[in-house]
């Protein structure tokens, strides 16, 4: 069998695209959407990620702040941060990098978030609306962004059976809120897995729609895999690989060179899953302007 390849940066463009038409109308009527991005510390990843968020802004012609504090910065120092970002009007979309020095409380500074601009989908309330299928929430965006992926290559998920590796509150929960919800690119039949699951490779080999999330490298290989399946690789994981001149490589949760051949569909590692996560906070924050604005 010959897999489909799911080329995120293809379905990641696309979305960026439907972004700039309604931040041109949006410019049009005199608004400008407005995202606040806050990074405590200077933990490689988190800058790197920073950074990325900042520039697509920046294409998209979204007013970007970011506020990079240092890594001593208090409990009490950062729950006035969100609070003037809270009655900040010039700021839709508030997102606080995770994970914070060992000293922030994080849950804490979640709930401290407008949950009108929670646009990581985090905030209590949010995850409510969720629950309750009401479209006025924001979802976590990289579950978002894998259901795209699903619906751009016209995977069929209606009675379909999802298997969803992990159990975060960033990926794996709602996830599979999303995929068992009613409407477009849902109806499924979904089973949360996790690494005490009891007889885990069968339970990934009944799924039509295996989603990875687990993050650990190559953890799922082709014995775990049905023929035929759809697999949506979450697994951002590094290496090390001696040939490389980095001295490392970028790996997913699945065994991609073994489970591929098995596959009617798979995302690749990197340029999966990975380019939706950016678009899809571009498009929350678009959300979040619109209905903040009215």
């Amino acid at each position: 069998m010959s897999a489909t390849l799911i080329d995120g940066k293809k379905s990641a463009a696309k979305l960026i695209a439907e972004c700039s038409e309604q931040i041109a109308e949006l410019t049009a009527q005199g608004i400008t959407p407005g995202l606040a991005v806050v990074l405590v510390g200077s933990d490689p990843a988190s800058t790197f990620y920073v950074r990325s968020k900042s520039k697509k802004c920046k294409e998209l012609g979204i007013h970007s702040v970011k506020l990079e504090l240092p890594a001593e910065t208090s409990q009490e120092e950062l729950l006035k941060v969100i609070d003037d970002l809270n009655n900040d009007t010039a700021i839709h979309g508030i997102l606080v990098q995770s994970p914070p020095p060992k000293q922030i409380d994080e849950a804490a500074i979640i709930a401290a978030i407008d949950p009108a601009k929670d646009v990581d989908g985090f905030h209590q309330v949010n995850v409510a609306k969720l629950v309750l299928e009401d479209s006025s929430g924001f979802v976590p965006c990289t579950p978002m962004g894998c259901q795209r992926l699903l619906m751009d290559y016209g995977v069929e998920t209606e009675g379909a059976n999802v298997v969803v590796l992990g159990r975060s509150m960033i990926v794996g929960k709602p996830m599979a809120l999303l995929m068992m919800a009613k409407g477009k690119g849902a109806n499924s039949t979904v089973t949360i897995a996790h690494s005490r699951t009891k007889n885990l490779s069968e339970v990934m080999r009944g799924a039509d729609i295996l989603i990875a999330a687990i993050g650990k490298p190559e953890f799922v290989k082709a014995d775990d895999v049905k023929e035929g399946a759809v697999v949506i690789d979450v697994g951002i994981n590094r290496v090390e690989d001696l040939i490389d001149d980095r001295g490392y490589r970028i790996v997913g949760d699945v065994a991609f060179d073994e489970v591929a051949p098995k596959c009617k569909a798979i995302t690749p590692v990197p340029g999966g899953v990975g380019p939706m996560t950016i678009a899809m906070l571009m498009a929350n924050t678009v959300k979040a302007c619109k209905q903040i604005t009215g």
